[in-house]
């Protein structure tokens, strides 16, 4: 009864019907009062009616009811409002910033409910309508223009549907120019499309078009201003930033490998500023940074001689210990390395044997089997290094390892190599 008379009191026309609205808007805050809303007869056309009106105080109440609607987690809801995406993407050219505004984040909210309507605003032209809406000078409005193309590049369809269309705009030089300025501009914008780029690069096969608008270096020196920044006073939220923009470059460079693509030791400072900084905060962005940190020394011999030559590995070495993930993938680094050649492995042998004995030890079989790995590497490479691991009394430890079925043979051939038989 009560959200029947709500509509009645819309639909009389009075001059009190922006009141009416209002009332509207309120009580669509609640999902029940939602589901019963869009069932009564004629009320999404009412809706519409006003949002299409030339009154623009009006207009904007009726947006506002819409956006409340737009909110509600059920599919019927988001499917009643079909009828008005049409009007939606048309006034996104629009009024006042408010307005438009409103209209981003309904349709935002609409995708990721409905497929349907999805499917219903890509021959509507919602892309190219993004396109020119991603040229606005108005931080606010690239936000909502970054909160739509992340919920349309999120989709189940978006691999297919979605993403060569957005690749097709003029989209991905405007995104990549929108993250790169972050710092100027707005942060939050810059945040959105950053996870746009991302949705992109791992959900798309082939990144030709990012890799010729320069992506990586892009990005690459993006990340050094970002180390820059952190190390005086980090702005707030940054951290939201470096995270997108740690796994683009992460993933273009496991689909490119880093030749040609500016080797920069800067680089690897920059990713150990980064680390410094966010530690103790955001240990999340550990992995982040130790992901890229893998992919840049995976096939790189460059950035494996940096990494010594810059003194970093003490820095590396300490985040054996952060966590679980953290020392799998710090001993991953080090293999990437030690793969390298004898004259590398000399170099870590030094810092890196006492270290990997309590490593060697832990229950956790995905460590203690990077650690074998590493170990077969060293033993390889610098045949010294088995007598020194034998003087630490490393046998013993491998010994351990006998019961772990994944990893008895592993044990047993660095025993082989170390010259210990089986029951010495």
């Amino acid at each position: 009864g009560q959200v029947l008379e709500l509509l009645r009191g819309v639909q009389r026309g009075s001059e009190d019907r922006r009141r009416s609205l209002s009332r509207l808007r309120w009580a669509l805050q609640n999902e029940d009062t939602q589901r019963k809303f869009v069932r009564l007869d004629g009320s999404i056309r009412t809706l519409t009616g006003l949002f299409t009106s030339s009154l623009a105080d009006l207009q904007l109440e009726a947006a506002r009811c819409l956006h409340e609607l737009s909110h509600s987690s059920v599919p019927t809801v988001a499917e009643a409002c079909l009828p008005v995406t049409s009007y939606l993407l048309t006034y996104l050219s629009g009024h006042s910033l408010e307005f438009t505004e409103l209209c981003l984040y309904t349709l935002g909210n609409l995708v990721v409910e409905s497929e349907a309507v999805r499917k219903q605003l890509l021959p509507q032209g919602i892309i190219p309508v993004l396109a020119s809406c991603i040229q606005s000078p108005h931080e606010a409005v690239l936000e909502g223009v970054g909160y739509v193309l992340s919920q349309l590049l999120q989709a189940k369809e978006a691999p297919t549907e979605i993403i060569p269309l957005v690749l097709d705009s003029v989209l991905p030089q405007h995104m990549l120019r929108l993250v790169c300025s972050g710092l100027k501009a707005g942060v939050g914008a810059a945040v959105e499309f950053a996870w746009c780029l991302h949705y992109i690069i791992c959900r798309h096969k082939d990144n030709t078009v990012l890799l010729a608008l320069g992506a990586v270096p892009a990005l690459t020196s993006l990340l050094l201003e970002l180390a820059s920044e952190i190390t005086q006073d980090a702005p707030e939220g940054l951290e939201l930033l470096v995270c997108p923009v740690l796994r683009c470059l992460s993933n273009l460079l496991a689909e490119t490998g880093c030749q040609g693509q500016g080797q920069d030791g800067r680089l690897l400072i920059a990713l150990f500023l980064i680390l410094q900084c966010f530690l103790q905060q955001h240990p999340f962005l550990v992995q982040e940074c130790l992901w890229l940190l893998n992919n840049l020394t995976a096939d790189d011999p460059f950035f494996c001689s940096a990494l010594l030559s810059l003194d970093l590995l003490p820095a590396l070495l300490q985040l054996l210990t952060c966590s679980q993930m953290a020392s799998v993938l710090v001993l991953t680094v080090l293999c990437n390395v030690a793969e390298k050649g004898p004259f590398l492995c000399r170099r870590l042998l030094q810092p890196l044997l006492p270290r990997l004995l309590p490593l060697l030890a832990l229950p956790d079989p995905e460590a203690a089997g990077q650690c074998l790995e590493l170990l077969h590497l060293l033993f390889l490479h610098c045949p010294e290094a088995a007598a020194d691991f034998t003087r630490h009394g490393g046998h013993q430890v491998l010994k351990q390892h006998h019961s772990t079925p994944e990893l008895q043979e592993r044990a047993q051939a660095l025993l082989d190599m170390v010259g210990q038989p089986p029951g010495a």
